[in-house]
This record gives structure tokens, sequence and C-alpha cells, in this order.
């Protein structure tokens, strides 16, 4: 790994973490979890060993010989996690650590564990390896670390660190995880005026980083102009875009691949990396690139959304000659109605690229044109991809077509308006999604879903759906699980619990976000095969990663 990173100039270092009472007990020795103190995270139970000296003495000695063994591999530096409700934050922060030994109570004894470790890291690495530290800024919890208590930690760390960053939040806490990896309903750059007061502390004469929520060249350009950091650290958009940086130096910054700050390339702790626009990340063989076909084709694509644009630069990529037939008059689909909400800048910017980018890639594209059996076999192709994705599910519930009832697309995209009492129908991530923007308007919200409350939004990942649940409750977003709609009229929706028990909701509105099919119109190519594959939401839908996955898995196949 040294030898392929320094073959291309760059520089290489490791996150080293503890995670304390964050930690599997699974993966700890004797299945215990060490910790400063014996303190759970909220709504677990697990045993906690309060850590004793021969535990201190111990963590320290793990920390040192794995900087050593990374120095001996050929790294360039070693980063040691302090943030995010980690071992050494559990330490630091009043807010976990109950010790009344020379290990905590005042702020000198709850530094003297992290001191330890990084002055122990940096004499066993020397002066010529770089040891970095990440740190919250601010825990976003009552009694936590604030920003004003890690400059002064840092006043001393830098004795023997030579970069901090500085992130936010407690991982470990599913209220303040969100913080520590900004979904896409977060501010860019929302850490940026915690670096900027550890930057222009007159006493901190190390470099600063800051982290969170960066996703631009111009971004980055701009926090260290103005003097808010020394550097920048960026994962997700190098995820999305590995080449996103060299287009911005090329002067093409609108060429990269547009993070959606989804968090769909977190999948969980012994899973590799995704990323839902980007489906090429960490595969291998023949799906690392579209490698140039041996024989050039003819395919024609049927759908200009997600999916559809996809298969078209992917086949063009590969050199074989597309035809996509589009019914509208732009390509897109369905993201010109889910990129309106107003924390879907992010989405925007990809619907901008996906269109920009599929114009430019050689496809001859012809809008206006609904593709049949008939006009598809005119142009005589070798293969047929169709991705005419999906639509709205209507179940028979009776009054679902009323004149109050709108669809979630139409709400989000804003062709229908609501307001007063509204009640969301799914709970599913865009019905959730579409419950806030209401809320935020202004209106009054209930969601209900035959699921139980718990398990609402339950297909995001751990922080999107966090924050998600948290905005929920701050714009007074009424939850309902349980019970399933059995009929809805002009001016109420009436529903039924597991029990039998009927309860009737006022509604002004009602908005039937009940989910996706595929699309029924995928049928009429039926007859096609074997020269037809289907893709995206026709195939089945599950969304925008699901879309460019299938879309590039089967045109890599062609």
């Amino acid at each position: 790994m040294t030898e392929a990173a320094h073959r291309h100039g760059a520089k290489l270092s490791v996150e080293l973490v503890h995670a304390g009472r964050g930690a599997d007990p699974a993966a700890c020795t004797e299945k215990t979890v060490l910790a400063p103190s014996n303190f759970t995270l909220p709504g677990r139970g697990r045993y906690i060993k309060e850590m004793d000296q021969h535990d201190i003495e111990h963590t320290i000695e793990c920390f040192t010989d794995c900087a050593v063994r990374l120095k001996r591999c050929g790294f360039d530096g070693v980063l040691i996690h302090g943030a995010h409700g980690n071992l050494l934050a559990q330490f630091l922060s009043p807010y976990s650590n109950h010790r009344t030994d020379m290990y905590g109570g005042n702020f000198e004894n709850r530094c003297r564990f992290p001191l330890m470790v990084l002055k122990a890291v940096r004499e066993a690495v020397g002066p010529d390896f770089v040891v970095e530290l990440r740190i919250s800024g601010d825990e976003k919890i009552e009694g936590g670390m604030q920003i004003e208590d890690v400059i002064e930690f840092l006043k001393t760390a830098q004795r023997y660190i030579d970069l901090v960053t500085v992130s936010c939040g407690l991982i470990v806490d599913i209220k303040k995880s969100f913080y520590c990896m900004p979904p896409y309903y977060h501010p860019k750059g929302a850490n940026v005026p915690l670096a900027r007061r550890v930057k222009q502390d007159p006493d901190i004469h190390i470099p600063v980083s800051v982290v969170g929520g960066i996703v631009t060249a111009e971004q980055a350009d701009k926090i260290i102009d103005e003097g808010s950091a020394d550097m920048v650290a960026i994962a997700r958009a190098l995820l999305s875009d590995p080449d996103m940086l060299n287009k911005s130096y090329r002067g093409e910054p609108e060429k990269a691949t547009p993070c959606l700050r989804c968090w769909n390339c977190n999948g969980g702790v012994g899973t590799h990396l995704h990323c839902a626009v980007n489906p090429r990340l960490c595969r291998n063989d023949r799906y690392v690139r579209p490698w140039p076909a041996l024989h050039t084709k003819k395919v024609v694509v049927v759908g200009g959304g997600i999916a559809g644009t996809q298969a078209a630069r992917t086949l063009t990529e590969k050199g074989h000659s597309v035809v996509l037939f589009e019914k509208s008059d732009r390509l897109g689909g369905l993201l010109h109605d889910i990129d309106k909400l107003p924390f879907k800048d992010d989405l925007r910017r990809y619907t901008d690229w996906l269109v920009r980018a599929t114009m430019e890639c050689g496809a001859d594209i012809r809008f206006n044109t609904e593709a049949t059996p008939e006009t598809v076999l005119a142009e005589k192709p070798d293969a047929i991809i169709v991705a005419v994705g999906s639509v709205p599910a209507n179940p028979p519930i009776p009054g679902l077509n009323g004149d109050k009832v709108y669809s979630v697309l139409d709400v989000d995209s804003g062709r229908k308006k609501v307001s007063g009492k509204v009640v969301v129908c799914g709970a599913g991530l865009s019905g959730l999604e579409s419950a806030l923007t209401l809320g935020m308007e202004g209106c009054e919200v209930t969601v209900v879903d035959m699921i139980p409350e718990k398990d609402f939004g339950l297909e995001a990942n751990v922080c999107l759906r966090g924050m998600l649940l948290k905005l929920l409750d701050d714009h007074n977003v009424t939850r309902i699980g349980d019970h399933i709609v059995r009929e809805i009229g002009n001016d109420h929706v009436k529903i039924e619990s597991k029990h039998w028990k009927y309860k009737t909701l006022e509604a002004d509105y009602i908005v039937n976000a009940l989910g996706m099919i595929p699309n029924p119109a995928k049928d009429a190519f039926f007859e096609l095969t074997p020269f037809v594959y289907y893709v995206g939401d026709c195939d089945a839908a599950k969304g925008i990663m699901h879309a460019n996955y299938t879309a590039y898995d089967r045109s890599c196949n062609i």
C-alpha cells in the first residue's frame, strides 16, 4: 500500500481509534469493553470495565506499537483519533469521565491519559513521522467538551503532534452522531467556525485542519483563503469522484461527479465501500472501469433517468454506438421531482451534472420520443437496455384518488401545494423527508405507517436517519406506527391499529408516500428477450444507488 501511494507521489497515514465504551464487545479481549468509567451508552446495556492502571498502560503500549509498525512499513504518518466520543475523548470529557483518581475530576486530570498516549507515540516514532490528532471542537451534548476546553487541551498537546483536525459531535450517541459525519440535512462546512477558533488562537502554533461536509475544491480554497484552517480533510467527495481535484486544477470542476452526502458509502463495519453515484468504487476486474469493447455494438437505451443515462455514458465509454429514447424533453427522470426539497442542493448539483455529462457523452439522444418494441427494433440493435423507471404505488385504499390526495412527487416538486393539517401516508425516507419539508413550511404534519415507529426511515444510514428524526421532532411532526390506512375522506384519514382499533386523523390534505413500484411499461419489451436487459427502478424500485449499479454492471457486460 505504501509503495503504491509513494509511486504516485502521495503521502499515506492511518487513523488509529480505540472506541472505548462504543466498542463491539465481540471484538474485545475477554468480550469486555474498556472505558474510563462504567458509563453505558444511551439505550444500550453492556458490561464496561473501568480501566485500571494496567489497562491504561497496556492501551498506551498498543497505540505506540501500532504507530511503530506503520513507520516500519513506510507510512508517512499516523492520525490518533481523539474525537467523536471515542476512548481519548471519553477521558477528556466530563460527560463520560466520572473517575475520582488521577485520570478524572478536574481538567488537568482528564487530560492526563490522552496526553500520555500522544507523548508515547511521539517518542516511539521520532520527529520525522507525522502525528496528527482528530478532536471534536464541540461534543454537542450537555456536560461535554466545548471549544474553549479543546483549545486549552491543544495548548499542551501541540508539543507532541504536528497537526490537529477539528471535527464535532459524539458518534456513540445516535442523537449526536450526525455531527460527526454530517449528512445532506446539515450545512456544508459546519465545523469551519470551530476550526477558525483554534486557528486564530495566538497560543496554538501547529497547523489546523478541518473536516465535515467539504465537497468541492472551491469550498476548500475558500476555507483556507479566509484563514479558517491551513488545510482541509475530504473523504466522501473523493469517493464520488477520485479525480475531483484534478478536474478542478484543470479548470473543469463542473465535470466532477458531485457527492450527495447521502452516506450510502457507509455500509457498516466489515463491508467494503460503495458510492451511490460512483459504481466503479472498490470494484475490480471487469467493473473497475468500462473496458473498451472487442466488438462495437449498437445498443438502444429506453429511458433517460438515472439508470438510462448511466447506461448511455458507460456504453459510449466502451465504444458502443448508443441510441437513447426519452419520451419527455429532458434527461434526469424523477430527479427533477425529488431534488426540489430545501436540503437537496447536493442532489440538484448531481442532476445538473448528470444531464450535462450525458449530453456530452456521444450518445444519439432522441427527446420527445416514446419507445415501442417496433421503434426499438427498427434501429436493429444488438442489445436493448430498458430503464423506464418506477411509478407511485396505489394500493386499493378507498379514497386514495380523492381531490385532496396528492402524490409525494407532486408535493415535493411543488406542482401541488398543501397547507394546514397534512397526513403523510408512508414512513419511508421519501415520506419522512416530505413531512419534514412541510413541517418546516408551517404545516401540522402527521406521518402514519403500518410498520413500527422505531423502523421509520430504517433504510437510511444511521447518521442520516439520526438527524432526520431529530429534525422531525424539532418541527413537531407527529409519527404514528403500527397503523394501516383504511380509508381516506375529504377531511380525514381513518387508520387501524394492529389491535383492530380505529382512529380518525383530521386532514386538509393527504400525501401519498406509499412507495414506488416498477413501471408496468417495461412489460412491452419482454418478448424482445434475450436481447433486453432491465435496469434501475423498473428492475426494482430501490433508489439512486441501485439504478446506477444495475445500469453500469449491465453495460459493462455488453
